[in-house]
């Protein structure tokens, strides 16, 4: 005998719910990120507690899961971010990549957090060598990482609710 879990018990529309909370909340960051180079709190801090509501009621995982997602999430972006702030003099990653990337933990746990973090980098990287390949031989503007955490928290989580 199967039992059912949470997650499987989310019907069509909590599922659609889920997906468009997180997909008008990820694309506004990423719009006010790419135009601002900042995550507005008002948006990240909603996100995180969205993500473990949701978490909590149709997650996979164990709820501890998560909430050791949003730490890791929030930890290890801080860190770097400050790390790079002392050798370089000048911030590269904010604190709103941080809280966006404990959204991250919330909505996918603390497992998901290095794909994610691949994926980010892999389609920041690919629009930074694109930008500096037609800004002809200068440095070109900075980029917003926001917007590639954005995308794939979006890709992780739809790939993982479309495999349930």
């Amino acid at each position: 005998m199967r039992v059912a879990t949470p997650v499987a018990m989310a019907d069509g529309a909590t599922v659609t719910l889920g997906f468009l909370v997180l997909t008008t909340t990820l694309t506004a960051i990423s719009v006010i990120d790419f135009r601002t180079r900042r995550i507005p709190d008002w948006l990240s801090l909603p996100l995180i507690v969205a993500g473990l509501l949701w978490s909590h009621q149709w997650g996979d995982l164990p709820f501890a899961d998560y909430l050791i997602g949003v730490g890791v999430g929030f930890a290890s972006l801080g860190v770097f971010g400050s790390i790079y702030f002392r050798i370089r003099g000048h911030e590269g990653l904010g604190l709103g990549d941080a809280k966006l990337f404990a959204a991250a933990g919330a909505w996918l746990g603390w497992q998901a957090l290095p794909l994610v973090l691949l994926v980010a980098s892999l389609g920041g990287l690919a629009y930074g060598l694109i930008v500096r390949a037609f800004s002809k031989g200068q440095t070109g503007p900075q980029i917003a990482f926001g917007p590639w955490i954005a995308a794939a928290i979006w890709l992780a989580w739809l790939a993982s609710t479309t495999m349930r």
